[in-house]
């Protein structure tokens, strides 16, 4: 593969992650939530093949009660038993 090419992709995978983040912080957003720290780990881009992740941070623990409960809503509710 070129180093153009290599470029082009690593940008797409870079986009895609970032799209990704969006995303999630509009569903959230929706559901009336925010996690502060929600980002793009930027180290994640370092190598040639970048492989970025999602960071969800740190986040209140009323938050990530308020967080679990839209989940379990989305679910269905019940937790495995």
């Amino acid at each position: 593969m070129t180093t153009e090419r290599h470029r082009t992709a690593a940008a797409d995978t870079i986009r895609d992650a970032e799209e990704g983040r969006d995303a999630l912080a509009s569903a959230l957003e929706r559901a009336g939530l925010q996690l502060p720290s929600l980002r793009v780990d930027t180290n994640t881009y370092a190598d040639v093949n970048p492989r970025p992740l999602i960071e969800l941070g740190r986040c209140s623990p009323p938050l990530a009660r308020e967080l679990a409960a839209v989940i379990e809503k989305g679910t269905g509710g019940g937790a495995a038993r």
